[in-house]
């Protein structure tokens, strides 16, 4: 490219920010504050991101947010500080319905037969809309077809969430001992029923774990059949904080998995089948062979994935495939099944498999798009098969445009992530860095995101999403949401990169007969920066709709940057801009 050359450069079809000041493309920017492209409206141009408006204001700090519906009213439960409030989002009126107690840590919940399930690290709630209560477990039938001086077979396991289990006898006629399936009890725990009634001529033997009846139960309509049923309770220590002090949940394959207690940091507990009140105590699965606590679980692809935090035998990240175990595995186990010859030893089971990624999991995972993403050290990673028979994963970086920025936070372990219209939205205090499901580039190896970066003047605490309307808590006490009636007040920008014209060894100058730009804007700053120096000033254009022909005059300059900036609405399509190549670069 010759002396006097005159080249044409069009900045369009934007892609996101380049933190990376590597090469900056000239489709992103390497400065660039409250901008995205919203795909609801305008799809092609960059904007500036919506302002919030506040819904709610609560009195201390939220740490979740979740929604039940009820007689076809949706109501919002806060968890905020060591609340629980109920907001009817109707008529939007507060109901206080836990005053003290929850943990001041991340909540989080699901909902089961329209019963909203909330676990907080300290206890297991269940709400239904009227009443909150901890969760009171399913009590199991542990022994079947027993006789009064003991044997039977064992049916159900225990139940880790309540020490109460049934014993089910076939009564004789003749004896008046019965012995559990225990060899002591709680004293004053148990109830009877014979024959379907309830019945009180029985003294208890808690020590030596049997009762006796003051007068022998009737035999047995039916050969074999059970006619008697025990009821009472065999305490086991630390049985139920095994679940309560678990402060990770996902739900797979209609069972709900708990994880991240602390007493037990590499083992996974799991729900019977469509029971979120029995967590039998079998149903413990290890993960690995060291005490790496995990920290987070992520459902996807038929699979279930376990995230553990770094550690030496770098075996961090596990997965779950249901398998079934045995010729009946899918029966049921219910109390019809208990006079049946059932096999109860077949079972859909999840064997743990060792993921061959050696990256450990810093804070939280999400299924991102069907992209199973997860932070590690280094920034987020997505997983993939480098197989066709999807045995082998490789992990596949995914942020490497905002790391240089994103890593410094000094809050980057304690993201606040959610997803919202095709982006993954990740809270940092008060920052936000979206990753565009709908833009991803090649790295090499692997795809990844392109992003865009916000801010916002307070302290993000929760974020959730609730029909396509995302929800900010913010550390205030406040909730807030996007809203076109908005009157917040602040500042988006976009820069383009430090660009040589496609000449990196030659003084250039800018065309100073103009340049086009196409945008929309109430009120709109241009800048220019030559060289590293200073931004300078253009001009100020009000009320922009169409283009406008800016007059940039820059004389004996290496780089050129411009920057389009606006405290109200901006739309931004395209720029042109124009320059002549002239000498050699002189120090």
């Amino acid at each position: 490219m010759a002396s006097g050359d005159l080249v044409t450069r069009r900045y369009s079809d934007f892609l996101g920010v380049d933190f990376s000041n590597n090469n900056v493309s000239a489709y992103r920017s390497p400065e660039s504050i409250n901008i995205w492209k919203n795909y609801k409206e305008l799809g092609k141009c960059i904007s500036s991101r919506p302002g919030i408006k506040e819904l709610y204001k609560l009195d201390g700090k939220i740490y979740g947010m979740h929604f039940l519906k009820v007689a076809n009213i949706q109501h919002c439960i806060v968890h905020v500080d060591t609340k629980l409030i109920d907001i009817n989002m109707r008529d939007n009126t507060k109901r206080t319905i836990k005053e003290i107690g929850m943990n001041p840590f991340k909540s989080q919940s699901f909902i089961f037969n329209s019963i909203l399930y909330i676990k907080d690290g300290l206890k297991y709630y269940q709400y239904d809309g009227s009443n909150l209560k901890e969760v009171e477990g399913y009590i199991p039938e542990t022994s079947i077809a027993r006789k009064p001086e003991g044997g039977g077979k064992p049916f159900l396991p225990i139940n880790l969430l309540t020490p109460y289990r049934k014993n089910g006898f076939v009564s004789d006629g003749k004896s008046t001992d019965y012995y559990l399936d225990v060899p002591s009890f709680r004293p004053g725990s148990v109830s009877v029923t014979v024959n379907g009634s309830i019945v009180s001529n029985f003294t208890e033997h808690p020590q030596q774990g049997f009762i006796t009846f003051q007068k022998a139960p009737a035999a047995t309509y039916t050969d074999g059949e059970e006619n008697v049923i025990i009821t009472f309770a065999k305490d086991v220590e630390g049985h139920r904080n095994r679940i309560e002090k678990c402060n990770v949940l996902e739900v797979f394959d209609n069972h709900i998995f708990f994880a991240g207690n602390e007493d037990y940091p590499n083992t996974l507990f799991y729900s019977e089948l469509n029971d979120p009140t029995y967590i039998p105590d079998n149903s413990a699965l290890q993960e690995g062979m060291d005490g790496a606590l995990i920290k987070a679980l992520s459902a996807g692809g038929g699979k279930l994935w376990v995230f553990k935090e770094p550690t030496q035998s770098q075996q961090s990240i596990f997965y779950h495939v249901p398998s079934i175990m045995g010729a009946n595995a899918l029966n049921t186990k219910t109390e019809a099944d208990k006079n049946t010859e059932v096999d109860y030893t077949a079972d859909v089971q999840y064997p743990s498999q060792h993921s061959n990624i050696s990256l450990g999991c810093i804070s939280t995972a999400i299924n991102f798009n069907d992209d199973i993403c997860f932070f590690s050290d280094y920034g987020l990673e997505g997983i993939t098969s480098s197989t066709i028979n999807d045995m082998e994963q490789i992990t596949g970086h995914r942020s490497s445009l905002i790391d240089s920025k994103m890593l410094q936070e000094s809050n980057y372990k304690n993201p606040i992530i959610t997803e919202w219209q095709g982006y993954l939205l990740i809270f940092i205090d008060n920052h936000c860095y979206l990753a565009d499901s709908r833009q991803q580039w090649n790295n090499i190896t692997h795809n990844e995101y392109e992003w865009y970066y916000w801010e916002f003047k307070e302290k993000i605490s929760y974020a959730t999403v609730l029909n396509d309307k995302v929800y900010i808590c913010f550390e205030n006490g406040d909730i807030s949401t996007f809203s076109e009636e908005s009157d917040e007040e602040f500042l988006s920008y976009w820069s383009t990169c430090k660009d040589f014209f496609e000449n990196p060894v030659s003084q250039k100058v800018t065309n100073k007969k103009g340049s086009i730009l196409n945008l929309d804007g109430e009120k709109v700053k241009i800048y220019t920066r030559i060289d590293n120096k200073e931004w300078e000033l253009i001009n100020e254009y009000l009320n922009i709709k169409g283009y406008i022909v800016p007059k940039i005059k820059k004389k004996k300059w290496k780089t050129i940057q411009f920057k389009f900036e606006s405290d109200k609405t901006l739309n931004l399509y395209d720029f042109t801009v124009q320059c002549y190549v002239g000498g050699y670069v002189k120090r």
